[in-house]
């Protein structure tokens, strides 16, 4: 019996973990055989990211590389370094990943570390690791940005998250509401999850479609306290969901995802021309 055919309610924490890792592999990501996987995760995340693998195997790629962060190292870098290094980023390591991508690898991210990880560091040294790194990792982002290779991010679990999260509750129990949260919103706990996001990503595209043929000037959001307006470009595009990538595979950028986006004027808006849209617009 596949663990799909498992009632929602009858399955395990490991059941619904497969679950999101199979989702991840087929739907977000749609890796293609043969095609290779480059990965990145937390050692929080190892038992996603061994189960991210096996799908990712199990769907025919032809090699899996995880790039693992360490928080406990990264402090050790702020509290030792000497202070000229933060200006310097491993290079080496994202033309490395540029040149996968270029050569047709696809790229997942686990995503949910420690928030609040580097608070209490200097906000200099914080801010130039941060240039540095960006600089360094730019010509292999672009790819990603531009959607030129097939790409996912999928959220997991931590316990410096959940602590951030639930901090009233004990460090078990806040870790286990942080997975539910997490299986809850990638569908994982609907009977058929990757059934359950195809509907979804339909949805998405049917909204950011009927967004487009109504083609407002503004979007106008009041509420209590509340009184804003924000103007349109007039060439503005709705989107949302799926998207085809360069290389043809299709993928979900974000698991999950509720939204659908455009892009706004620079300017704010002193009067309407056409009517202004008064509805949210994230689906439901």
């Amino acid at each position: 019996m596949s663990t799909a055919a498992i009632a929602p309610a009858q399955r395990t924490h490991e059941q619904k973990l497969d679950l999101l890792a199979e989702v991840a592999v087929r739907v977000g990501l749609g890796l293609r055989e043969g095609q290779e996987l480059l990965m990145t995760a937390s050692l929080d995340s190892v038992p996603l990211a061994r189960r991210i693998t096996e799908q990712a195997y199990r769907a025919g790629a032809s090699l899996v590389t995880t790039l693992y962060s360490d928080d406990e190292a990264a402090l050790m870098r702020y509290r030792l370094a000497p202070d000229a290094s933060f200006d310097h980023a491993a290079k080496w390591l994202y033309d490395g990943m540029g040149a996968a991508f270029k050569s047709g690898s696809a790229r997942l991210a686990i995503a949910g570390g420690n928030p609040t990880l580097l608070s209490n560091e200097d906000p200099d040294k914080v801010g130039r690791a941060n240039r540095a790194v960006s600089q360094a990792y730019r010509p292999a982002l672009e790819l990603i940005t531009r959607h030129a290779i097939n790409w996912t991010i999928v959220a997991g679990a931590t316990p410096a998250w959940a602590a951030s999260m639930f901090p009233d509750d004990a460090p078990d129990a806040a870790l286990a509401k942080l997975w539910e949260a997490i299986f809850q919103t990638t569908r994982i706990n609907t009977d058929d999850p990757v059934s359950a996001w195809k509907t979804h990503d339909a949805g998405l595209h049917k909204r950011a479609a009927l967004l487009n043929e109504k083609r407002y000037a503004a979007l106008q959001y009041r509420g209590p306290g509340t009184d804003f307006r924000l103007g349109l470009a007039d060439d503005h595009l709705w989107l949302g969901g799926g998207t085809t990538a360069g290389n043809g595979l299709y993928c979900i950028p974000n698991m999950p995802t509720e939204e659908v986006f455009t892009t706004p004027t620079k300017t704010v808006p002193t009067a309407p021309s056409r009517q202004p849209s008064r509805s949210h617009t994230r689906a439901p």
